[in-house]
């Protein structure tokens, strides 16, 4: 038998029944699922120095456990002194079992490492079951060599599910174990 995470066998095997007696549907299909997570990081200051783009995507590939691309402007912003074609961020989608080993050690190591943590906001969602939340620090992954670390970057990370509404996509994020602020149900 292939390696499941743990994460991914608790979906199969408690979040999708209790999600089909939450909302009471027909078939296991249309349980909401997450798809991807998408990381973002924006680096502003790569218009004076091209290196920082090249210390984020390793750092973020580090964080992600997959390869990070560059971002290049689209436009021309003279008064940013950003060129069209410019590398000005870095991003990484995570899948399947990428994804799900990157949840888990979000909510259960990286989550808990930020400082007066009280939980994540839970207005960030996008009308269409997509939730969005921000990480000012990434030295919260343990991943991250403090020493070697040259500026604290924050990066934008977005979960994306099949869920039609945002309650359902808020049940399925609270099951899957997001420490959200307000747990209402």
């Amino acid at each position: 038998m292939s390696y499941l995470p743990k994460l991914r066998k608790k979906y199969q095997d408690e979040i999708v029944p209790a999600m089909m007696e939450q909302f009471q549907y027909g078939s296991i299909m249309e349980v909401p699922r997450l798809v991807k997570v998408c990381i973002n990081q924006g680096v502003g200051a790569a218009t004076q120095d091209k290196k920082l783009v090249d210390t984020a995507m390793d750092e973020l590939t580090m964080i992600a456990g997959q390869k990070a691309v560059s971002v290049r402007a689209r436009k021309s912003v003279s008064n940013f002194k950003l060129r069209e074609g410019m590398p000005i961020g870095v991003r990484v989608t995570l899948r399947n079992e990428r994804m799900w080993e990157f949840i888990e050690r979000l909510v259960f190591v990286a989550l808990p490492r930020v400082r007066d943590f009280r939980g994540i906001n839970d207005k960030s969602f996008d009308g269409r079951g997509n939730y969005s939340m921000g990480v000012t620090e990434h030295i919260i992954f343990p991943e991250i060599d403090l020493d070697k670390v040259s500026k604290i970057t924050g990066m934008d990370i977005t979960f994306v599910t099949t869920a039609k509404t945002d309650a359902e996509a808020l049940a399925l994020l609270k099951l899957v174990g997001l420490p959200f602020k307000n747990q209402r149900n």
